[in-house]
């Protein structure tokens, strides 16, 4: 049996194989329909204490004294909202919640004047907020109520360069005046938040700051039947993990709790996250978990117990990133947290090409134009390999009538073929796996692409040219994919026809299943593939004149 054509068609099916799990991993599940009840601006959900399935606030339990709520003349909440280059934001006087979170700076659609793209919303059907207060003995928000803020206004709107500080005020009646404070600043997603506490009694003031991602299980809705649908849940470092993903599913069977010392918790999901970021030098009770008998997940931290002496002042303060995957930005913000930026196992090969990817576009502007910059350079840097690849299946070609021959002599004879076949090989200095090893070491390449493709953020709405408007989702009109399957036929031609009649047909469906395969790919995607096939056609027509007329000796 010929080794060469085993081995390398292994190696293809084996591409195709992972490519396959990897599109299936991908396809949209049927999106949920459960019902979330309305959820009003005065409304406060049940809960319950420490621990509780149900729990809404947290509770921290110290010294026998639990959480209480603190005699605050009550007012009427109101929504204010926020304005700044990169997020538009609305925030509740009840709580000082975040319940509307936008991104002007991605459109949802291509459509013109689409609206911006909406990662966190509180209506009838979806709820997805941030919450924070304060909780222990003298904290603010407890079982049974959230505190009412005052604001002075209820619209903020951003100077161009200058940061913007939201002021959200109360006071208790033993005299504490608290003040939440948002920190915008100009092009940035992360929102600092902070408690100003002025203890104005005769006594210690002490509580402990708490933060969370409030979130049902409704599914981002997909473009179309074979939309891409990445993973969609849960992540946060752990001193063991650094990166450790949590599914919905895999919440609502076990609660995750643990005390990390820094570190962050984020929900995630294709191309955006969120998540809190509390000082890393401080020691947090992380807490992922699904409300009892609800579709609520809870994923955040306690912060340990602040105490301010009588006629003190202090901050207590976190922050929290609402915005796109970007590597960069994620990195600087805090360790491990651009790993939400899943390049699956291969993370090591991606994270160059992203590099590589991201520095061509400085460059070029287009990224179209960067994808083809990048094919080029892996080729450049595979060249060796692939010379060698292209010298041993041109000498196969060349020896492909000794080969014909010695099957149709011995083709009845298993061990006499083999045997013929190698000295065949040893007498025209052939490497049978010359042809083909090459190629299954850049099979990696291949699939940290197709993971650095679908995970940047970059490449959404992308445009190249023409008809491909956007790199991210399928060619509209298929062109890409069915001239990349042309593409792979007549590299197919090049190569030496295997002379077993099966692998010769198997070989001949392959263009046809990965034409197939790669219509619901993203563009961006197909059009790596198109362009490797067109250089590796050129430089093996090249190596096939080289060698045509005598056999290759090495």
């Amino acid at each position: 049996m010929d080794i060469q054509r085993n081995i390398l068609l292994a190696g293809m099916f084996a591409l195709a194989f992972l490519l396959l799990i990897r599109w299936n991993a991908f396809q949209p599940e049927a999106i949920q329909n459960a019902t979330l009840q309305t959820v009003e601006t005065q409304t406060v959900l049940p809960v319950e204490t420490n621990g509780g399935e149900n729990s809404d606030i947290p509770v921290v339990i110290q010294s026998g004294v639990q959480s209480k709520p603190e005699n605050i003349e009550v007012f009427e909440n109101k929504l204010i909202t926020v304005s700044t280059d990169t997020l538009n934001i609305t925030i509740d006087t009840l709580g000082g919640d975040i319940v509307n979170a936008s991104l002007p700076k991605f459109p949802t659609t291509q459509e013109e004047n689409s609206p911006p793209f909406q990662i966190m919303e509180r209506t009838s059907n979806i709820l997805y907020i941030a919450q924070s207060g304060l909780i222990g003995a003298n904290g603010l928000d407890n079982q049974k109520t959230r505190p009412l803020f005052q604001s002075k206004q209820t619209a903020y709107v951003m100077k161009e360069g200058e940061p913007l500080s939201v002021d959200l005020d109360i006071t208790t009646s033993d005299g504490v005046a608290i003040t939440k404070r948002f920190i915008f600043s100009p092009e940035s997603y992360l929102i600092e938040i902070q408690y100003i506490i002025n203890n104005k009694m005769d006594k210690a003031w002490s509580g402990n700051l708490f933060a969370q991602i409030k979130r049902d299980d409704h599914q981002p809705e997909v473009s179309s039947g074979f939309g891409i649908k990445p993973f969609h849940g849960a992540a946060i470092t752990t001193e063991e993990q650094n990166y450790k993903k949590l599914s919905l599913d895999d919440i609502s069977e076990q609660e995750f709790k643990q005390s990390i010392n820094g570190g962050w918790v984020a929900f995630i999901q294709h191309y955006f996250l969120s998540a809190w970021v509390p000082d890393k030098n401080s020691t947090n009770n992380y807490s992922i978990r699904k409300m009892k008998n609800s579709n609520i997940y809870i994923f955040g931290f306690i912060g340990n117990e602040k105490v301010i002496p009588p006629g003190s002042k202090d901050i207590i303060s976190t922050k929290l990133y609402v915005g796109p995957k970007d590597v960069k930005k994620l990195e600087e913000i805090s360790d491990y947290l651009d790993l939400t930026v899943d390049y699956g196992w291969l993370w090591w090969i991606a994270k160059p090409l992203h590099t590589i990817l991201s520095s061509a576009h400085a460059i070029l502007g287009n990224w179209g134009w960067s994808i083809i910059c990048l094919t080029l350079i892996i080729k450049m840097i595979f060249f060796p390999l692939s010379n060698k690849a292209y010298l041993s299946m041109a000498a196969m070609r060349k020896v492909t009538p000794k080969m014909m021959e010695i099957r149709e002599k011995y083709g009845d004879n298993r061990q006499k073929l083999q045997e013929e076949m190698m000295k065949l090989y040893r007498s025209e200095k052939i490497n049978p796996l010359g042809g083909c090893l090459p190629m299954l070491i850049q099979m990696p390449v291949f699939i940290s692409l197709y993971w650095t493709l679908l995970e940047s953020v970059e490449i959404r709405q992308a445009p190249f040219m023409g008809w491909i408007t956007d790199l991210s989702v399928m060619d509209p009109y298929f062109c890409l994919p069915l001239l990349m399957g042309v593409s792979m036929f007549l590299q197919q031609k090049m190569n030496p026809t295997p002379p077993d009649p099966t692998q010769a047909k198997v070989m001949q469906l392959l263009p046809v299943m990965f034409t197939f395969m790669f219509l619901w790919f993203p563009a961006g995607l197909v059009l790596y593939w198109l362009v490797n096939n067109i250089i590796s056609m050129i430089h093996q027509a090249y190596i096939n004149h080289k060698v045509e007329g005598s056999i290759v000796r090495k």
